[in-house]
């Protein structure tokens, strides 16, 4: 029997592992997932799961597109098929805003998403005197919410129907797995200690929850020092900051007050809504997304799915496709 390890329990870890799993079903494999941290307890549950390429820039656009237009049709088909509440799916008109004085260009995955328009110019000053804003440029379009909190368990119960393995532990070392046969590496920022890869870092993210089910539509301000309003199915995620190299997972005071009074200029009505609770996590930024297989001369190789950045559940299906195609391509090359 050939043996195959997952490193990580977030969103991509489970994707990778899901995938990997349903192929190799009822075939000599056996599909391990291992992780020290899984729901409710991720980097990814901390998030509001807004579909929308986020801090990724050292990546290819071609790549970004490609990975999140699959992640777009697989939500869009988990939402048809009557699983959307299981995984928590929502179906959300967003719009995006800028203050620079140079505009934004329309994003290259402008077509992947339903309904993308460019905002006219009275839409874009009606939007800046409501918010207090001077925006310079805006889009609409449809995209979903993905909730970690509800699509993790329901990805880890598709790997174990199919037959995996979880084995709840910490990794140190990539050496403590020396005993199967590929190992396929979604341990996030803690792959800078995993794989020794020193181009992995944290991008610290402080978010509020509110109760305010009044809000139906995502507000993205996407200057560096914007904010953005996204409502989930049982509350609504006020934003954010995306601070490098920051490890704290402490609440900044100072945050708070940035993210609550920019978001009341977006909508003022939040005002006296209820705080449900404060959060921070550590978000995996890299140089550049590394989707790739190392080959060793005497250990398993290593296919490295890590740095997704801001992007964790909207490239997350996609990059757990290219794992799979990096899998095959290997059992056929190597004989595994």
């Amino acid at each position: 029997m050939k043996k195959i390890v997952i490193l990580g329990g977030g969103v991509n870890g489970l994707s990778s592992a899901v995938k990997i799993a349903e192929h190799f079903h009822r075939q000599d494999v056996q599909v391990t997932l291992i992780s020290e941290d899984v729901s409710p307890n991720t980097t990814g549950d901390v998030s509001a799961g807004y579909w929308t390429p986020f801090l990724v820039e050292g990546t290819s656009d071609e790549k970004i597109t490609k990975w999140s237009k699959s992640s777009y049709d697989f939500f869009h088909q988990l939402w048809l098929n009557g699983l959307a509440e299981e995984c928590g799916i929502s179906m959300i008109p967003t719009y995006r805003l800028t203050s620079d004085p140079e505009g934004e260009e329309a994003p290259l995955w402008k077509d992947v998403v339903f309904g993308f328009t460019k905002l006219n110019s009275d839409e874009t000053a009606r939007l800046s005197r409501e918010h207090n804003q001077t925006y310079t440029e805006g889009f609409h379009y449809i995209t979903f919410c993905c909730e970690p909190t509800k699509f993790l368990p329901y990805l880890m119960k598709r790997f174990l129907a199919a037959g995996g393995r979880f084995i709840k532990q910490k990794i140190n070392n990539i050496d403590e797995v020396s005993e199967f046969d590929l190992i396929v590496n979604c341990t996030g920022l803690g792959s800078k200690e995993v794989t020794n890869d020193m181009k992995c870092f944290a991008i610290r993210g402080q978010v509020a929850r509110i109760k305010a089910p009044w809000i139906y539509c995502i507000f993205n301000h996407t200057d560096d020092d914007g904010n953005y309003i996204i409502p989930n199915t049982n509350d609504v995620i006020l934003g954010g900051t995306h601070q490098v190299n920051d490890y704290s997972l402490e609440i900044s005071k100072a945050d708070s007050a940035f993210i609550f009074n920019g978001c009341k200029k977006i909508i003022p009505s939040i005002e006296n809504a209820e705080v449900i609770k404060e959060m921070v996590g550590l978000r995996p930024g890299r140089k550049e997304i590394r989707l790739e297989t190392e080959l060793r001369r005497r250990n398993a190789p290593i296919i490295h799915n890590v740095g997704h950045g801001g992007s964790g559940v909207t490239l997350c299906w996609g990059c757990s496709d290219d794992v799979l195609q990096l899998t095959i391509e290997l059992f056929k090359k190597a004989k595994l």
